[in-house]
Protein backbone atom coordinates (compact mmCIF):
# COMPACT_ATOMS: atom_id res chain seq x y z
CA UNK A 1 0.00 0.00 0.00
CA UNK A 2 2.66 2.08 0.72
CA UNK A 3 4.17 2.14 -2.45
CA UNK A 4 0.64 3.08 -4.53
CA UNK A 5 0.34 6.09 -1.66
CA UNK A 6 4.26 7.31 -3.32
CA UNK A 7 2.88 6.34 -6.63
CA UNK A 8 0.08 8.35 -6.66
CA UNK A 9 2.03 11.80 -4.77
CA UNK A 10 4.66 11.19 -7.71
CA UNK A 11 1.91 11.82 -10.18
CA UNK A 12 0.20 14.95 -8.77
CA UNK A 13 4.24 16.51 -8.75
CA UNK A 14 4.46 15.66 -11.80
CA UNK A 15 0.53 17.06 -12.88
CA UNK A 16 1.60 20.38 -10.86
CA UNK A 17 4.90 21.03 -12.78
CA UNK A 18 3.27 20.15 -15.49
CA UNK A 19 0.87 23.05 -15.28
CA UNK A 20 3.65 25.58 -13.61
CA UNK A 21 5.33 25.20 -16.99
CA UNK A 22 1.93 25.95 -18.68
CA UNK A 23 1.68 28.67 -16.50
CA UNK A 24 4.77 30.05 -17.38
CA UNK A 25 4.60 29.57 -20.57
CA UNK A 26 1.60 31.53 -20.74
CA UNK A 27 2.95 34.35 -18.97
CA UNK A 28 5.94 34.52 -21.51
CA UNK A 29 3.62 34.39 -24.59
CA UNK A 30 1.95 37.49 -22.50
CA UNK A 31 4.81 39.51 -22.08
CA UNK A 32 6.26 38.47 -25.84
CA UNK A 33 2.92 39.77 -27.10
CA UNK A 34 3.76 42.88 -24.91
CA UNK A 35 7.14 43.53 -26.36
CA UNK A 36 6.09 43.70 -29.50
CA UNK A 37 3.07 45.92 -28.73
CA UNK A 38 5.84 48.34 -27.00
CA UNK A 39 7.59 47.83 -30.10
CA UNK A 40 5.19 48.57 -32.73
CA UNK A 41 4.29 51.67 -29.95
CA UNK A 42 8.41 53.09 -30.24
CA UNK A 43 8.29 52.45 -34.01
CA UNK A 44 5.48 54.51 -34.99
CA UNK A 45 6.45 57.68 -32.48
CA UNK A 46 10.44 56.84 -34.11
CA UNK A 47 9.85 56.48 -37.19
CA UNK A 48 7.54 60.10 -37.60
CA UNK A 49 10.22 61.75 -36.28
CA UNK A 50 12.92 60.51 -38.83
CA UNK A 51 10.22 61.46 -41.50
CA UNK A 52 9.28 64.89 -39.95
CA UNK A 53 13.49 65.50 -39.51
CA UNK A 54 14.16 64.03 -43.24
CA UNK A 55 11.45 65.95 -44.87
CA UNK A 56 13.32 69.04 -43.35
CA UNK A 57 16.44 68.61 -45.86
CA UNK A 58 15.00 68.99 -49.82
CA UNK A 59 13.68 72.36 -48.27
CA UNK A 60 17.59 73.05 -47.90
CA UNK A 61 18.82 71.02 -50.13
CA UNK A 62 17.08 71.23 -53.67
CA UNK A 63 17.07 68.05 -55.70
CA UNK A 64 16.58 65.71 -52.82
CA UNK A 65 13.87 62.94 -52.99
CA UNK A 66 12.02 62.00 -50.29
CA UNK A 67 11.19 58.37 -49.82
CA UNK A 68 8.88 56.30 -47.35
CA UNK A 69 10.43 53.08 -46.15
CA UNK A 70 8.31 50.48 -45.01
CA UNK A 71 9.15 46.82 -45.26
CA UNK A 72 11.19 43.66 -43.91
CA UNK A 73 14.07 46.58 -43.54
CA UNK A 74 12.23 48.29 -41.23
CA UNK A 75 9.96 51.35 -40.94
CA UNK A 76 11.29 54.69 -41.74
CA UNK A 77 12.24 57.33 -44.07
CA UNK A 78 14.98 58.18 -47.05
CA UNK A 79 16.74 61.01 -49.40
CA UNK A 80 18.56 60.38 -51.95
CA UNK A 81 20.18 62.68 -54.81
CA UNK A 82 21.78 62.00 -58.25
CA UNK A 83 23.98 65.02 -59.60
CA UNK A 84 25.64 64.33 -63.26
CA UNK A 85 28.46 67.03 -63.62
CA UNK A 86 29.66 67.93 -67.01
CA UNK A 87 33.33 69.48 -67.59
CA UNK A 88 34.80 70.50 -70.55
CA UNK A 89 37.61 68.67 -71.54
CA UNK A 90 37.11 66.52 -68.46
CA UNK A 91 34.16 64.45 -69.46
CA UNK A 92 31.24 64.02 -66.47
CA UNK A 93 30.92 63.01 -63.04
CA UNK A 94 28.07 61.17 -61.26
CA UNK A 95 27.48 62.22 -57.76
CA UNK A 96 25.30 60.28 -55.45
CA UNK A 97 23.92 61.41 -52.37
CA UNK A 98 21.59 59.25 -49.56
CA UNK A 99 20.36 59.47 -46.54
CA UNK A 100 18.40 56.51 -44.97
CA UNK A 101 16.98 55.96 -41.10
CA UNK A 102 14.96 53.03 -40.02
CA UNK A 103 14.04 51.58 -37.32
CA UNK A 104 14.41 47.97 -37.28
CA UNK A 105 11.69 45.26 -37.72
CA UNK A 106 10.80 43.29 -33.71
CA UNK A 107 13.37 40.27 -33.08
CA UNK A 108 13.51 37.71 -30.72
CA UNK A 109 16.30 39.99 -28.81
CA UNK A 110 13.70 42.48 -27.84
CA UNK A 111 15.37 45.62 -28.95
CA UNK A 112 14.03 48.47 -30.63
CA UNK A 113 16.93 49.47 -33.45
CA UNK A 114 17.79 52.50 -34.92
CA UNK A 115 19.82 52.26 -38.13
CA UNK A 116 20.84 54.83 -40.65
CA UNK A 117 23.15 55.20 -43.23
CA UNK A 118 24.48 58.23 -45.10
CA UNK A 119 26.56 58.75 -47.98
CA UNK A 120 27.64 61.81 -50.15
CA UNK A 121 28.65 62.35 -53.68
CA UNK A 122 29.52 58.36 -53.78
CA UNK A 123 31.46 58.27 -50.34
CA UNK A 124 29.99 57.02 -47.08
CA UNK A 125 29.65 59.25 -44.64
CA UNK A 126 28.76 56.91 -41.51
CA UNK A 127 26.99 53.80 -41.11
CA UNK A 128 25.28 54.01 -37.39
CA UNK A 129 23.23 51.47 -35.40
CA UNK A 130 21.46 52.21 -31.61
CA UNK A 131 19.63 49.76 -30.00
CA UNK A 132 18.07 49.58 -26.05
CA UNK A 133 16.17 46.71 -24.94
CA UNK A 134 12.56 47.26 -25.06
CA UNK A 135 12.29 46.77 -21.11
CA UNK A 136 14.86 50.23 -20.52
CA UNK A 137 13.84 51.92 -23.70
CA UNK A 138 14.48 55.85 -23.38
CA UNK A 139 12.23 57.67 -26.69
CA UNK A 140 14.15 60.55 -25.95
CA UNK A 141 17.43 59.51 -26.68
CA UNK A 142 16.54 58.12 -29.81
CA UNK A 143 14.93 61.20 -31.17
CA UNK A 144 17.90 63.06 -29.72
CA UNK A 145 19.89 60.73 -32.13
CA UNK A 146 17.97 60.95 -34.84
CA UNK A 147 18.44 64.75 -35.03
CA UNK A 148 21.98 64.86 -34.36
CA UNK A 149 22.47 62.43 -37.38
CA UNK A 150 20.54 64.57 -39.33
CA UNK A 151 22.08 67.55 -38.65
CA UNK A 152 25.50 65.92 -39.07
CA UNK A 153 24.52 64.64 -42.23
CA UNK A 154 23.57 67.97 -43.31
CA UNK A 155 26.63 69.61 -41.81
CA UNK A 156 28.63 67.38 -44.15
CA UNK A 157 26.82 68.15 -47.32
CA UNK A 158 27.15 71.72 -46.91
CA UNK A 159 30.72 71.22 -46.69
CA UNK A 160 31.11 70.44 -49.85
CA UNK A 161 28.70 72.41 -52.14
Amino acid sequence: MEFEKRLEKAIERGQRRSDAREQEAAQAALSEEELRRLHSQHRLALSEHIEHCLRALPQHFPGFRYETIVGERGWGAAIRRDDLIIQPGRGKAEYFSRLEMVIRPYSSAHILELQAKGTIRNKEAYQRNHYQRLSDIDITSFNELIDLWVLEYAEQYAAIQ
